[in-house]
């Protein structure tokens, strides 16, 4: 017999351990923490009922959280609750058992207050507070849904699709960190068991709804001896019970318990021959199975589109259009229509109307996309969506300028002939790994400046992400993985699971478009776009650089005239209220270094920093502008590197005009006349800029 006094004891000394792991993680959040908000992630996955006790702590962190900000508007008391809600999230999806209502209700009071805050801290509290509901209103719902996106599950219910694409810059891996990361990565094919998922589901769900009327031993002996078209029936069974409730509604939640128990009884009774009396049954895990990841050396800016084509021709029943505007794959007209214009030809007729309607709706459909995502009601088109391509980008900012390169060719594509928006929603994630430290003396030659913005904008990020993607260049250093998955390679896949689940927020990313005219005037201009940084220098000048960082007297023995004097034209707009035109020259420069400041970061508003680095301290000059236009003097040329990549060097370019980069998607024009193009009425409140979106769990704090 157990001691009550011994229990009580026992589940006093949890609680207070788990209050001490709540306090640890969410105050003076540091990237030291990574490690110990995966080890409470562990302990729910070990041990799912825990989140009974971990709820109502979660709920008062919140509330102090709350209290704080009433008090104190500023940006640093809002930063814990998103970690908090995450949290809250990933306990209530992994429970695997019944939550009592009264706990719900008191989560669903704490969230409806946070409803008050600014985005986008209330945008996650809404999206935690619809899946408390949907929770409340079908136990196990949530954990079913993600499961069966993830993996793919076929039914008649749910349609969504998801598939994770992780792309590593082999620029940055090298050939045993790249090997050591896949096999790693591998561990998640070894943990997921396709041939049992449909039964997990069945008994998380059974589990979860019936609670203490479930007996989850004899339950999981009935699922192993049932054969598996059986349990398909079954699983399909519960999949619309699902379905019916969500339908209906918290009046369908009793009806849905009743199915439940009739699905379990009848499981029982199916398999009762076949249990052996006394036995214990299998243990099915109620952790979340992992989704398959395909990871793959990314080489070829073009795989991207391919990856992403591939996955939506080959999602669900309902194929995509390839009609090519021919005649033979169009629909043949009513004859009144033809009638009405005897001088064309029906087949002149069909093939007109058919490309012009289909390039315009597709146009329009890019920019009420882009609509949408500027009012914040952007995911009311997604959950239309029935795919779901997650592409993780392992990199640096030379990695993200080939993602630019690769999105922008995505949009243009997509405008020109939708094939893919309107049935995927692509969410881009980005964990930062660099195989280059930064020298003491060079700051520039740091490759994850666009990561450490992410950093200043997201600290949940950097407690998280970055810190991952800091520990695993080291992966070649500990023990190989073989045939059974290590705590470090559970830490980088459920660390990476955890991202992709919860980092539901972006952080739009600005992109530039920079048109590079050589100095040779029989040579055609260079387009080209960067998003984080443009370095000019001027080659004639580079030993005198050199010279200039190993004997800082030399500068003092010459005057500024034996050296260089004038050598670049500006021309720019400020970033002030007045966007004034200014003119001027650039004397003693060797190098211009070009570097974006997201909205993100720069106070709600995009702009670029130009520093003119020169011999001279005296004539170094830093500007604002979001348009910049650098011409060379007296013959010279600049060779320029884009993103810091070496691959994107250009050489002999006189002048370089930089500007914001327009989405393909919004240059749409109205033809009211032959030969003459207008811009739409509503072109003029629509923001054209081309951003690439970066998932984090916070995104832009403005």
């Amino acid at each position: 017999m157990v001691d009550p006094t011994a229990e009580e004891t026992l589940s006093s000394t949890f609680e207070s351990s788990l209050c001490d792991d709540v306090q640890d993680l969410f105050n003076d959040m540091n990237s030291q923490k990574g490690m110990l908000a995966w080890s409470l992630q562990r302990k729910v996955e070990d041990n799912p009922s825990c989140s009974v006790s971990l709820i109502p702590i979660l709920v008062k962190k919140l509330e102090e959280m709350l209290t704080k900000v009433s008090k104190s508007h500023e940006k640093e008391t809002y930063m814990p609750i998103i970690p908090v809600l995450h949290t809250l999230y990933y306990v209530v999806i992994q429970s695997g058992v019944t939550l009592h209502k009264s706990l719900y209700q008191n989560l669903y009071e704490c969230l409806v207050k946070l409803l008050i805050l600014p985005s986008p801290y209330s945008t996650v509290a809404l999206h935690t507070l619809r899946s408390i509901k949907m929770e409340m209103t079908a136990p196990g719902s949530l954990y079913l849904k993600r499961v069966i996106a993830e993996q793919n599950m076929k039914n008649e219910h749910f349609a969504m699709r998801e598939k994770v694409f992780v792309l590593a810059d082999p620029a940055v891996f090298s050939a045993p960190l790249e090997a050591t990361v896949k096999a790693y990565l591998n561990v998640a094919s070894w943990l997921r068991n396709t041939q049992t998922m449909e039964k997990t589901v069945l008994f998380h769900v059974l589990q979860t709804g019936l609670e203490m009327t479930c007996q989850s031993s004899r339950l999981a002996q009935a699922l192993e001896v049932l054969e598996d078209h059986v349990v398909k029936e079954y699983f399909q069974d519960v999949v619309q019970a699902v379905n019916q409730c969500l339908n209906d509604g918290p009046g369908g939640r009793g009806h849905y318990l009743n199915q439940l128990k009739q699905i379990n009884k009848s499981i029982l009774a199916a398999s009762n021959k076949e249990i052996i009396n006394g036995g214990e049954g299998p243990v099915y895990s109620t952790t979340m199975p992992l989704p398959e990841i395909k990871f793959l050396t990314w080489k070829d800016e073009a795989i991207l589109w391919d990856l992403l084509a591939e996955f939506t021709l080959n999602s669900g029943s309902k194929r995509l259009s390839r009609d090519s505007g021919i005649m033979k794959n169009l629909k043949v007209p009513d004859s009144d229509d033809t009638k009405q214009h005897p001088d064309r030809s029906p087949k002149q007729q069909e093939r007109r109307n058919a490309w012009r309607k289909r390039q315009s709706l597709d146009q329009l459909f890019l920019m009420t996309e882009k609509i949408e995502v500027g009012t914040g009601n952007a995911s009311l088109r997604k959950e239309e969506r029935s795919c779901t391509a997650r592409v993780v980008i392992m990199g640096n900012d030379c990695t993200l300028g080939r993602l630019t390169r690769a999105y922008y060719a995505i949009r243009e594509k997509e405008s020109k002939r939708n094939m893919l928006t309107k049935k995927l929603d692509l969410q881009l994630y980005y964990i930062p790994v660099s195989g280059v430290e930064p020298s003491l003396s060079s700051p520039d030659d740091s490759r994850l400046s666009l990561a450490s913005c992410l950093d200043r904008v997201d600290p949940w990020y950097s407690v998280n992400i970055s810190s991952l993607g800091a520990a695993i260049p080291t992966l070649p250093e500990l023990p190989p993985v073989y045939n059974k998955p290590s705590e470090l390679s559970l830490y980088l896949l459920d660390t990476m699971c955890y991202y992709l689940r919860c980092g539901t927020q972006p952080v739009n990313l600005p992109v530039y478009s920079v048109k590079m005219t050589p100095c040779n005037s029989d040579a055609t201009s260079v387009e080209e776009l960067f998003v984080s940084h443009l370095e000019a220098d001027i080659p004639e000048f580079r030993h005198l650089k050199d010279q200039h960082l190993k004997e800082p007297s030399v500068r003092q023995k010459k005057s500024s005239a034996e050296l260089f004097g004038v050598v670049l034209s500006v021309s720019y707009t400020k970033t002030s209220m007045s966007k004034r035109n200014v003119k001027g020259e650039a004397a003693m420069t060797w190098r211009v270094v070009i570097t974006s400041e997201p909205a993100a970061s720069a106070s709600g508003e995009n702009y670029l920093i130009a520093r003119f680095d020169s011999l001279n301290p005296a004539y170094n000059t830093k500007i604002q502008t979001q348009n910049i236009s650098i011409k060379t003097m007296e013959h010279r040329t600049l060779c320029v590197c884009l993103d810091k990549d070496p691959s994107r060097t250009y050489t002999d370019i006189q002048r370089i005009e930089i500007s914001p980069c327009l989405d393909p998607g919004c240059n749409i024009r109205s033809r009211r006349s032959i030969g003459n193009e207008q811009e739409l009425p509503f072109n003029k409140y629509l923001d054209k800029v081309l951003s690439v979106p970066i998932n984090t769990f916070s995104g832009v704090t403005i």
